[in-house]
C-alpha cells in the first residue's frame, strides 16, 4: 500500500479527536469478562488493530455489534472459547492477544490466545520471548502455561485463578493491562508492585469498576485488585481520546502554518507535553475540550528550539518523540529530542531526511539532533513503524509537490479514519492498495 501525496496544501477547518487506540482495544476485551452488555461509546470503528481484535473475539463465540455512524461497539458474550478454533485461526496480526486470556479463564479455566501479533516461540528482546512478563502474571496467579506450535495455552489447576502477588521488573504497559483484567476475576487478593498507569490503563480501571471490579490505587505503580471470584457485571462508558492524535493534528498544524480547531483534546492526559509547547513559544488558544491552532500560535513569529526528553507518562511519552521532531525542525535553530526509554527508535530520520537537506537532521541511538527552520521538499520515502511513518506523511504534506510514501498502512493504523480526516481540512491524498510504480520527476 501507498499514498501518494500533492503536498503544500494548508490545513484549515476542524477535526474530532477520535477514541484512543491504545483503550478502546483494552476495553473491548475487558467487555468480554461479563455475560452481560457492554456498551462502549467514542470508540473508533475503522482502526485496523480493533477490527482485527473485532472479527477475532467474534471467531470465539462474542456478540460484538460495531454502529460505525455513531462510534459505538456494543458487546454480549453469553459464551467465549477459542478452542472451537482450527490452528488457521490463531494466525492473527493483532500485538495484544494476551488480553483475551482472563476472559477465557473466568469461563473455564482454561484460555487459548495466538502469540502477540503471530511471533511464534522466540525473537523477544535480548533473545526471551515477546511475553515472558505475562506468562509471569498468569503464573503469579496460579496457572500452568504451555507453548504450542500454533498458541499460547493458560490453565488454571482448580478452574479458577487464584490471587497472587506480581512484581514487575520493568514498568509494563502490557503487563500492568493484563494482570487487571486476570485479578478482576480471580479469586482472592492481588497487589500489583512496580505497574504502569497510563492515562489508557487509568480508563480500563474505570471501565473495571462500572462491571463491578474492586481496585485500589497508590501513586502511579501500586495496584491491589480484590477479585471477583468469576464474570463481572455490564457497563457502558465512553473510551478517552486520543492524546498522541491529539498532538499529530496540533503540530500538523503548527508547522504548515494551518488553521485548525482540534475537538476532543484529554488535557488531563497530555500536561506535560503541551507545557513543552509553551517553552517552545506556542500559545494555544483552548476551551474545556478543544484548542485552536492558527500562524498566531507562535507568539514571536516562530517556533523556538528546546530540547525535550522522551520517557514514560506523565512526561512526553516515546510515540510522541516523532511529533517533537518535527517540530524542532522548524524551529528557530538548533533542537534536541531524546529518548530513554527507546533509544533504537530512530529509523525513521533517514526516511525524514529524503525531504530535508543534507544535515537538517540527525540521529544516533537515544538522540535525534534537528537544525531548523528548514522546508521540505517532495520525496519518496519508506514508512519505518508507527508514530515515525505518521511525521514521513506529514513532511510530505507539508513539502510542495508530488511525494509518495511507501507501506503507508503503517501510518494509517494509527489513527482512527486518517484519510478522510486529512482530506476534510484541505490535504491532498490518494491512498492505494496496488503495488507502488516508479515514481516519474
Amino acid at each position: 500500500m501507498y499514498a501518494t501525496v500533492e503536498g503544500g496544501n494548508v490545513p484549515s477547518g476542524r477535526v474530532q479527536v477520535s477514541g484512543a487506540k491504545n483503550s478502546a482495544t483494552r476495553l473491548l476485551a475487558a467487555a468480554l469478562l461479563t455475560q452481560d452488555h457492554v456498551e462502549l461509546r467514542n470508540f473508533p470503528t475503522s482502526l485496523v488493530d480493533a477490527q482485527h481484535k473485532v472479527r477475532f473475539v467474534q471467531s470465539m463465540g462474542a456478540n460484538v455489534r460495531v454502529d460505525e455512524a455513531g462510534q459505538t461497539i456494543a458487546v454480549d458474550t453469553p459464551h467465549l472459547d477459542a478452542a472451537d478454533l482450527n490452528s488457521d485461526g490463531y494466525d492473527v496480526p493483532i500485538r495484544t492477544t494476551y488480553l483475551l486470556a482472563a476472559p477465557q479463564l473466568a469461563r473455564t479455566g482454561r484460555a487459548r490466545i495466538p502469540y502477540p501479533a503471530g511471533c511464534k516461540i522466540g525473537g523477544g528482546a535480548g533473545g526471551g520471548r515477546g511475553y515472558d512478563l505475562h506468562v509471569m502474571v498468569w503464573e503469579a496467579l496460579g496457572c500452568e502455561v504451555t507453548e504450542t506450535p500454533s498458541y499460547i495455552q493458560i490453565t488454571a489447576p482448580r478452574g479458577e485463578m487464584r490471587g497472587g502477588s506480581i512484581d514487575f521488573p520493568i514498568s509494563t504497559v502490557g503487563g500492568t493491562e493484563n494482570a487487571l483484567l486476570c485479578a478482576a476475576v480471580a479469586k482472592g487478593t492481588s497487589t500489583i508492585f512496580n505497574a504502569y498507569i497510563t492515562p489508557e490503563i487509568d480508563d480500563l480501571i474505570e471501565l473495571l469498576r462500572r462491571m463491578g471490579a474492586d481496585i485500589v490505587v497508590t501513586g502511579n505503580s501500586h495496584i491491589v485488585v480484590t477479585g471477583h471470584s468469576g464474570l463481572l457485571g455490564g457497563a457502558h462508558m465512553s473510551v478517552m481520546p486520543d492524546r498522541i492524535e491529539a498532538l499529530t493534528w496540533i503540530v500538523y498544524a503548527l508547522i504548515s502554518g494551518g488553521d485548525l480547531m482540534v475537538k476532543g483534546v484529554p488535557f488531563s492526559a497530555m500536561q506535560v507535553p503541551l507545557i513543552h509547547l509553551e517553552h517552545a513559544g506556542v500559545d494555544l488558544m483552548g476551551s474545556s475540550d478543544s484548542l485552536y491552532v492558527a500562524p498566531e500560535s507562535l507568539k514571536s513569529g516562530s517556533i523556538q528550539p528546546f530540547e525535550v526528553a522522551c520517557g514514560t507518562h506523565p512526561g512526553v511519552i516515546s510515540d510522541m518523540q516523532p511529533f517533537f521532531v518535527m517540530l524542532g525542525l522548524l524551529s528557530a535553530g538548533t533542537s534536541r529530542v531524546f529518548d530513554y526509554r527507546y533509544p533504537e527508535r530512530i529509523g525513521f530520520v533517514q526516511e525524514l531526511a529524503k525531504f530535508l537537506p543534507l544535515g537538517a537532521i540527525e540521529a544516533r541511538p537515544g538522540a535525534i539532533t534537528m537544525r531548523g527552520p528548514q522546508r521540505f521538499s517532495a520525496a519518496e520515502a519508506e514508512s519505518t513503524d508507527l508514530r515515525g511513518s505518521m511525521s514521513v506523511l506529514m513532511a510530505a504534506l507539508c513539502a510542495n509537490g508530488t511525494s509518495r510514501v511507501n507501506n503507508v498502512e503503517l501510518a494509517l493504523r494509527g489513527y482512527d479514519r486518517l484519510e478522510s480526516k486529512l482530506r476534510s481540512v484541505g490535504a491532498d491524498l490518494s491512498v492505494h492498495d496496488a503495488p507502488a510504480p516508479q515514481l516519474v520527476r
